[in-house]
């Protein structure tokens, strides 16, 4: 019996503790970053949104490139705001189906089965 496409994929992005873990550490450093400018002396010349793209390296340095090539030097800040989130939803994916992987119990093979 197929499992639905659906929740599978949101099984695998979200139920799981791999998964899980990885978008809570992501939205934890959006969250400081969205707060941090309200708390800071210093205004928007922070790096505080450094953190965010970095957790979300792998996939977020296509999106920005993707970026560059669109809009040019000048991206535009929703786009990379946007670029994290895509970023860390498909690393999401990708961590779920490697922790779905590692768990699924193997096959051993039987040699006295030719």
């Amino acid at each position: 019996m197929k499992r639905a496409p659906k929740r599978t994929l949101w099984r695998l992005m979200f139920a799981n503790p791999a998964s899980a873990v990885y978008l809570g550490v992501v939205g934890l450093a959006v969250a400081v970053a969205v707060i941090q400018p309200l708390f800071a002396d210093h205004g928007l010349e922070s790096l505080i949104w450094v953190w965010p793209a970095l957790l979300t390296l792998p996939t977020f340095a296509l999106v920005a490139l993707a970026g560059e090539a669109l809009f040019g030097a000048e991206t535009a800040t929703w786009y990379l705001i946007a670029g994290v989130i895509v970023a860390a939803l498909v690393q999401s994916l990708a961590l779920g189906a490697a922790w779905t992987a590692l768990r699924r119990p193997r096959r051993r093979l039987d040699p006295s089965r030719g």
